[in-house]
C-alpha cells in the first residue's frame, strides 16, 4: 500500500492562493469542486481568467485538444480521478507540465470490493438465478467449484490492482497478477511479468479481471486473440478502461462461447448509446463507470499537496511517468 499523502501545506505555500484553471469536455469543473476552494487555491473555469499566463494549475478530465493552449505556462496539469489518459493525449498539453493522479487508497477499496463481487457473481453463476427468477424457475443443478479451484486472473498490478488481487485473495481464490515489473508479493497472489505477462494470465484464469492502465502498449489488449488464450467459457470483468476493449472481438467471443459471461464498467463510448447491444445481452452485467470513486475533498486535497510540493521543488508524489503512462 502507498504510504499515506501528508495531510497539511506548508505554511509558506498556505500563504499564497493559487488560481486553478479547470479544463474538461464532459464535466463543469468548477461546479462539481466549486465550494471546496479556499484562501489559497482557487478554481476558475477559463473564460474567467483575464490572464492566462498567470495560471500555472489546471485541474483536468478529458480536455480538449486545444485546452492549453491559453495557458503556456501550465506546470500542473492534476486529473480528478486515477486516469490520466485523456490529459496525456491532449495535443497542447506543455511538454514541461507535471501531469497527477488521485492515489486514494478509499478509491483503491471500492475499486477492489466491486471486482470482489463480481467474481463472485461469475463463480456462483448468479446471473442465472436472476433469471430464473424472472421466469418463476426454481433450478438447483447447478455446483459451484470450492474458490481454491478457480483462478482469478488480475490484469494489472498498480495501486488498484493490488487491492483487488488481495480483496480476492481473501475469499480463497488462487490470483494470479500480470504486472509489468514485478510488485508487492502478498499471500495467495502469484505475480507475472515481463513480455507476454497478460497472455499468461489470461490463458490460466478461469475469471479474469482488467484494472490495467490506457496506455498505447494496452490500448485494443482484450482482443481476439486474447480471448482465444483464455479457457473456455472463462468470465471476464472490465474495470479498466473502455479503450482497452475491442467490442466486435468481445461480443463474438461471447456468442461463441469462449468468454461464458462478463461484467462491464467501462466503454468506448459513455453513456453508453441505447441501442448498444450490451444492454441486451443475457450474459452480460453492467454499470455504468461506477466500480469506484473518489471523495471531492480528497480530490481537491491532494491538487493542494501537489501545489505546495511543486512550490517547495519537489516533483509531487501523485505524479505521473508521461512517457509510460501511469
Amino acid at each position: 500500500m502507498n504510504a499515506p499523502l501528508p495531510l497539511q501545506p506548508t505554511p509558506e505555500a498556505a500563504a499564497r492562493p493559487a488560481t486553478v484553471v479547470c479544463l474538461s469536455v464532459p464535466f463543469d469543473l468548477k461546479k462539481i469542486f466549486g465550494g471546496l476552494d479556499d484562501a489559497r487555491l482557487v478554481l476558475r473555469d477559463p473564460e474567467e481568467i483575464e490572464r492566462p499566463e498567470d495560471v500555472t494549475a489546471a485541474l483536468c478530465w478529458n480536455p480538449a485538444d486545444d485546452a492549453f493552449d491559453r495557458f503556456p505556462n501550465i506546470r500542473l496539469a492534476a486529473s480528478i480521478a486515477a486516469g490520466v489518459d485523456g490529459i496525456l493525449a491532449c495535443p497542447s498539453l506543455p511538454a514541461g507540465a507535471v501531469v497527477t493522479r488521485v492515489r486514494d487508497d478509499a478509491q483503491a477499496d471500492l475499486m477492489a470490493g466491486y471486482a470482489a463481487f463480481a467474481v463472485l457473481w461469475h463463480h456462483r453463476r448468479m446471473g442465472d438465478y436472476v433469471a430464473n427468477q424472472a421466469a418463476r424457475k426454481w433450478v438447483r443443478s447447478f455446483r459451484p467449484a470450492a474458490p481454491a479451484a478457480v483462478p482469478v486472473g488480475v490484469l494489472g498490478y498498480g495501486l488498484m490492482g493490488r487491492a483487488v488481487a488481495r480483496a480476492v485473495a481473501a475469499l480463497g481464490f488462487p490470483v494470479i497478477a500480470a504486472a509489468r515489473s514485478g510488485g508487492e508479493a502478498m499471500p495467495g497472489v502469484e505475480i507475472v511479468s515481463g513480455p507476454g505477462a497478460i497472455e499468461t494470465v489470461a490463458a490460466r484464469a478461469k475469471i479474469l479481471v482488467n484494472v490495467l492502465p490506457l496506455t498505447a502498449e494496452t490500448r485494443d489488449v482484450l482482443n481476439a486473440d486474447l480471448f482465444a488464450k483464455m479457457p473456455e467459457g472463462a468470465a471476464l470483468v472490465q474495470i479498466g478502461r473502455g479503450e482497452h476493449m475491442v467490442e466486435d472481438d468481445f461480443l463474438a467471443a461471447l456468442d461463441a462461447g469462449r468468454i461464458g459471461s462478463a461484467t462491464l464498467d467501462v466503454f468506448r463510448q459513455e453513456p453508453l448509446p441505447e441501442n448498444h447491444p450490451f444492454w441486451t445481452h443475457p450474459r452480460i452485467m453492467m454499470t455504468p463507470h461506477k466500480a469506484s470513486d473518489t471523495s471531492r475533498e480528497e480530490t481537491i486535497r491532494q491538487l493542494g499537496l501537489a501545489l505546495d510540493q511543486l512550490e517547495a521543488g519537489l516533483r509531487p508524489d501523485a505524479a505521473v511517468d508521461r512517457e509510460a503512462g501511469y
